[in-house]
């Protein structure tokens, strides 16, 4: 695994090929808001259809996914220690998310 820059972010993104699936990785549940909506919306503008990433946050982030749910699965999973790990991918020849609305509102 290994660090990469993604423009735009506020915490470290990490970057592994598995199979040929490229998995980019980050963790906000450190973070208050807007930082985990920030990242996120950073980091799915890496997405193809031959890569997912991963978000590691203290909940899940409900006002995300409205904003997204258009261009991007994405599926939920809990931690054995109460986060929430959130698998996005990439919906086949869509592109309508506004990747500027990356606040939560509130």
């Amino acid at each position: 695994m290994e660090k990469i820059e993604v423009l735009g972010s506020t915490v470290d993104f990490y970057k592994e090929i598995k199979n040929g699936l490229s998995i980019y990785s980050f963790d906000t549940s450190m973070c208050v808001p807007p930082d985990p909506m920030v990242n996120a919306m950073a980091g799915l503008q890496l997405l193809d259809e031959n890569s997912q990433l991963i978000m590691i946050n203290h909940k899940s982030p409900a006002g995300l996914f409205p904003k997204i749910e258009q261009d991007f699965n994405f599926v939920q999973e809990y931690t054995s220690d109460g986060k929430v790990k959130v698998i996005f991918t990439k919906k086949s020849n869509v592109s309508n998310t506004d990747f500027l609305q990356n606040s939560c509102n509130g």
